[in-house]
């Protein structure tokens, strides 16, 4: 019988890079940075996928994260703070990157989901929301001409412990913006931390009660 010769690879851990390493070939640069594919990549950060991960960093931002604690593609969540509150962001804009002849309509995914495990190399068996806390962060200017996604004054956000979500009526898929009105009340960037610490006392109070 042929042995099985299984690979037992360990998962490599990412390091922050600064923008000046080079491209190389045989030790020589290409002439060209990683700062440059970051440009070339990323710039549009108001596309809907890099949106999505630019909102991540700006909920990051609010919560004091340590940047150099690289994204990590395969968690269940989005965000984990040093005390521990596990974010999911989701994100949306009226305006895109490409030609409309009318503004997005605003509605947020909250579909469950089945957990990667990277050290298992497997997904879990229950499809659920693993976040103890959602941030729908909307990019709410109408003007083109005004639009700009560095600009927080120009982003609002609501926030929602996840036991709301997991006893919403309606559709357990997605959430529109007049759902969620009705659900919350949307905040300022800098109301956006404290508000964050109050929904997670008031998840892990319901907890407490369910179990």
């Amino acid at each position: 019988m042929e042995e099985n010769n299984r690979l037992n690879l360990t998962a490599i851990k990412a390091t922050p890079k600064i923008g000046n390493e080079h491209l190389t070939f045989n030790e020589k640069s290409v002439g060209y940075s990683l700062l440059e594919f970051w440009q070339w990549s990323v710039s549009d950060i108001l596309s809907n996928a890099t949106r999505g991960r630019f909102a991540e960093f700006i909920v990051g931002t609010a919560v004091e994260m340590n940047p150099k604690r690289l994204r990590d593609e395969w968690d269940a969540f989005d965000i984990k703070t040093d005390n521990g509150i596990k974010i999911e962001i989701k994100s949306a804009s009226y305006i895109q990157s490409w030609n409309q002849k009318n503004f997005s309509a605003i509605s947020f995914s909250i579909r469950k989901v089945r957990y990667w495990d990277p050290n298992a190399g497997m997904s879990g068996d229950e499809a659920k929301r693993h976040a103890d806390l959602y941030v729908f962060c909307l990019l709410k200017i109408r003007d083109q001409k005004m639009i700009d996604p560095l600009k927080l004054e120009q982003w609002e956000f609501y926030v929602l412990p996840t036991y709301k979500l997991d006893n919403y009526t309606r559709s357990q898929t997605s959430i529109t913006l007049n759902s969620l009105q009705k659900l919350t009340e949307s905040v300022n960037y800098d109301e956006l931390k404290s508000i964050i610490e109050k929904c997670y006392a008031e998840e892990c109070e319901y907890q407490k009660k369910v179990y």
